[in-house]
């Protein structure tokens, strides 16, 4: 069984924050990095987003205007050298420039000036990827985006700091195109979690999890998920109803005010009582217009639709329960 950090690849909205706390319980033994890869992606000289372009104040008051991709990794490396095994929940995205654009090797990681990597679609060296055992975590985007959206709008926005929803950071696409990238290079599979045999030696298998099966079915998804990635499973994990968890969860989590708060004022992980109601195109549609307008809710619709394929398909390869 692989030793390597884990590393949850996601997209925004995912429940990856309430995931993440199941394992944020085990402090015995993992050492847990909470979306380390923006700090480079937002703010710092290699930056690759477009929303703090044109705003060096934010960009110097985040404190980590001089985060390259380096500086991240080597705190990784840091977190390692503590005796304990990294858990990282990330963005996807956060490793590729946006839109869709080709991707070079970021400055602070080349070997060479003009070294470049054919095929890889993050900034991140191949050799880098190699060293993490790869999950992911997705969720339907008629759920994950207009969640996205409220964060980017009145009255969160103020909370957030993020004043625009930008399309290119729901994630899924960036997602998809790292999947397929670990696959092609066998750094996952071919092997699903699920499979009981089959695996040959140091084979990181496929394990996709959805934010549904891990909502309704919160104990068999975190069982399987520790027995695919070597974590030993206890039941406790589902709880965290401490001041000491409350404390430690609010301090790692305050870079992203207001994204987390769910998660932040959550005690466990329960299945929920509730299932989704049968819905529509026309009740999503009237339901985002109600909230947030006409315009709104076009460019809600149409970003969802965008993303439906990217999950489907990614989905396709997702833990059954």
């Amino acid at each position: 069984m692989s030793d390597k950090p884990v590393f949850l690849a996601t997209h925004p909205r995912a429940c990856s924050t309430a995931f993440e706390r199941v394992f944020m319980t085990r402090r015995d033994i993992l050492k847990c990095a909470h979306e380390p890869f923006g700090d480079s992606f937002y703010y710092g000289p290699e930056r690759l987003s477009e929303r703090y372009a044109n705003d060096e104040a934010a960009r110097e008051s985040s404190g980590f205007s001089k985060t390259t991709y380096r500086d991240v990794l080597n705190r990784l490396e840091r977190d390692g050298s503590e005796g304990k095994r990294v858990f990282i929940k990330d963005m996807a995205y956060y490793l590729m420039p946006p839109n869709g654009k080709p991707a070079t090797i970021a400055p602070s990681l080349r070997k060479s000036e003009d070294y470049t990597e054919d095929g890889n679609p993050t900034v991140i060296p191949l050799e880098i990827l190699k060293r993490f055992h790869w999950t992911f975590l997705i969720r339907h985007p008629r759920r994950g985006i207009p969640s996205y959206f409220r964060c980017c709008v009145p009255p969160l926005d103020e909370v957030t700091g993020f004043k625009e929803f930008m399309p290119s950071e729901a994630g899924y696409v960036e997602l998809r195109r790292l999947f397929d990238y670990l696959r092609e290079q066998k750094i996952i599979g071919p092997s699903m979690a699920a499979e009981s045999n089959g695996h040959t030696q140091g084979e990181i298998a496929i394990t996709v999890i959805d934010a549904d099966d891990l909502l309704d079915h919160p104990e068999p998804v975190v069982k399987a998920f520790c027995k695919a990635t070597g974590i030993e499973y206890k039941p406790e994990m589902l709880t965290w109803d401490d001041d000491e968890n409350q404390k430690y969860v609010s301090e790692a989590f305050a870079k992203w005010n207001g994204f987390h708060n769910d998660a932040i004022h959550s005690k466990s992980l329960t299945a929920r009582t509730q299932s989704h109601k049968t819905i529509t195109e026309e009740s999503e549609n009237e339901e985002w217009r109600q909230k947030y307008g006409e315009e709104a809710q076009k460019v809600i619709r149409a970003c969802v639709d965008e993303n439906v394929p990217h999950y489907e398909y990614l989905k396709s390869f997702a833990l059954q329960f």
